[in-house]
């Protein structure tokens, strides 16, 4: 299922989202409206994981067209997740053990100008791409991230070490740290992709870069990634937003209609 979307004509969005081959239910969920995108990759089993990531989207959306948004907005967010999260589970002892990744960014005003804030808890993951050039934006908190920093393996090793899915911070615990977060000027030409596992554990970062300049249109590089990691196994559900942006002059405060 894919989703385009548009605000006043300066960024171009696309979404989508796929239960893949092996899996029997999406525990994704995905949010891509007004200035706020977010992936969220929900563990825990039939309902639980899907509970869980449904309350990161549901939370994060509270801030689609807030006035005058910071980035201590977006931090407080994600830990308003979490604890949701922790007191769904106290209400319901049934869905103990549920959790998700929370990845994503959003338009915030930060030193008096338009500025991205982009944040990650998880192994979900935002690149940016400028040209020829896509950079990965957020860190692992992984298991294998772990190993890659540490010099034990390498990046490649890691596509294919058996720990690769063993996530170090997730929402649905306690936590001892707030979310990852930079700030990233806006930059007109630039594009992001925000994902879930599901599509890196079977999409490189190069094939990722050629999907994306073959497609500019938002939507159609959405779907042609999700196909993608279908195509190459879908073991797992496989969830992506792209947005474009155009025109450095974006409202923080504006929305659209998907």
């Amino acid at each position: 299922m894919s989703t385009p979307g548009e605000v006043g004509g300066r960024l171009r969005i696309g979404s989508a989202t796929d239960t893949g081959r092996v899996r029997d239910h999406n525990e994704d969920a995905v949010l891509a409206e007004g200035t706020v995108f977010v992936v969220a990759d929900g563990m825990g089993g039939h309902a639980a994981g899907e509970v869980a990531s449904g309350i990161v989207v549901e939370t994060l959306r509270e801030l689609v067209g807030r006035d005058g948004l910071t980035t201590e907005d977006v931090t407080g967010q994600v830990l308003q997740a979490n604890e949701r999260i922790l007191a769904s589970v106290a209400a319901h002892p049934e869905q103990r053990g549920m959790g998700t990744t929370a990845t994503g960014l959003a338009l915030v005003t930060h030193e008096d100008r338009a500025q991205w804030a982009v944040f990650n808890v998880g192994d979900s993951r935002a690149y940016r791409l400028l040209g020829d050039e896509l950079t990965r934006v957020t860190v692992d908190h992984s298991e294998v991230q772990e190993l890659v920093d540490a010099g034990i393996i390498t990046a490649a090793e890691a596509q294919v070490h058996p720990a690769r899915n063993v996530v170090t911070r997730s929402l649905g615990a306690p936590l001892a740290h707030d979310p990852d977060l930079w700030v990233v000027p806006l930059t007109p030409g630039e594009r992001f992709l925000v994902c879930s596992d599901g599509l890196t554990n079977e999409v490189t970062d190069e094939q990722l870069r050629d999907m994306l300049q073959a497609h500019p249109e938002p939507r159609d590089a959405a779907d042609a990634l999700v196909r993608a990691a279908v195509a190459a196994g879908g073991r797992d559900n496989v969830s992506v937003v792209v947005v474009a942006l155009d025109d450095a002059d974006v409202d923080p405060g504006s929305t659209g209609d998907r």
